[in-house]
């Protein structure tokens, strides 16, 4: 099969985690009805996104609520689910970011802690420290369908254009990204960074953000998107509570990689330092 559609549900999420799982449910089941063979929701979809929510919101993987709540979805609705993210209680008392990945069987078929934790400070605008509470991921995220290879990241991830890298070596195809960029971050780089991953590894590459509530604690940017492998926005939320569909043409992605055959013209013997560089002195100019 050479194509496949995808659903990305920009969910408004609230305080109450059972109303948050209501609406999950009542949006998957929408969108494999409108033949969405995956579907993905946005980081921390049960849950407000903030440090003092998530020891609150935490649930163990894969025997919380949450995660019997996906299985049953994914089993229920025969698709694949990327379970957006949510917050784990982990080995040893940590928390994590996790997204679980559900086959149509219902089936856990791999759980993705988020790798880089949203540490920065814009003065005036936004700070925000994630590893105040949560502890990092420490591994890559790849899972398998009868139409390719995806790999999966959460938000702050999409940035680390070596992690997206690797994903490409591993025979990816299409990378999936729950994030909830903010009312700072959000116009400047959103768009921007998808189209930089998508263009350098020529594949498909789609972000799930939450629905933008401004009442809330933490503002989220909306805007889920996909970017097909010629940095084309393929389709694209406003900020408000929505289902968005992206048909995968993976047809078109090997024409891509026909037509600019980047992998064939790789210089790995250029990629590493393995002596000083040499930077040349200024000619001096003579007055």
């Amino acid at each position: 099969m050479t194509s496949f559609r995808l659903a990305m549900i920009q969910l408004a999420v609230t305080a109450s985690k059972a109303d948050n799982l209501k609406n999950a449910f009542l949006k998957i089941k929408e969108a494999a009805n409108a033949g969405a063979q995956i579907v993905a929701l946005p980081e921390c979809f049960n849950s407000p996104y903030g440090v003092d929510y998530f020891p609150e919101y935490a649930e163990p993987v894969p025997n919380g609520e949450t995660s019997r709540r996906l299985s049953e979805w994914s089993r229920e609705n025969k698709v694949y689910l990327v379970g957006g993210s949510i917050p784990e209680s982990g080995e040893n008392g940590k928390l994590y970011n996790t997204c679980t990945i559900w086959s149509p069987n219902g089936d856990l078929l791999g759980s993705h802690r988020k790798v880089h934790l949203f540490d920065i400070d814009i003065p005036g605008k936004i700070s925000f420290q994630e590893s105040k509470v949560l502890s990092s991921g420490q591994h890559l995220t790849t899972f398998d369908t009868e139409f390719c290879r995806i790999g999966v990241g959460i938000c702050y991830d999409l940035r680390f254009a070596e992690m997206a890298q690797l994903y490409r070596e591993k025979g990816c195809q299409l990378l999936i990204y729950p994030g909830a960029f903010n009312m700072t971050t959000g116009p400047a780089h959103w768009k921007l960074l998808q189209q930089a991953r998508a263009i350098d590894n020529q594949l498909y590459v789609a972000s799930v953000s939450p629905a933008r509530v401004e009442q809330a604690p933490y503002v989220a940017w909306g805007h889920s998107l996909a970017v097909n492998p010629w940095g084309k926005i393929i389709t694209e939320a406003e900020e408000t509570e929505t289902i968005v569909y992206a048909d995968i043409d993976l047809k078109y992605l090997q024409e891509i990689r026909e037509q600019i055959p980047l992998t064939k013209q790789r210089r790995r013997d250029m990629y590493e330092i393995k002596e000083p560089i040499i930077t040349a002195a200024a000619p001096s100019v003579v007055i």
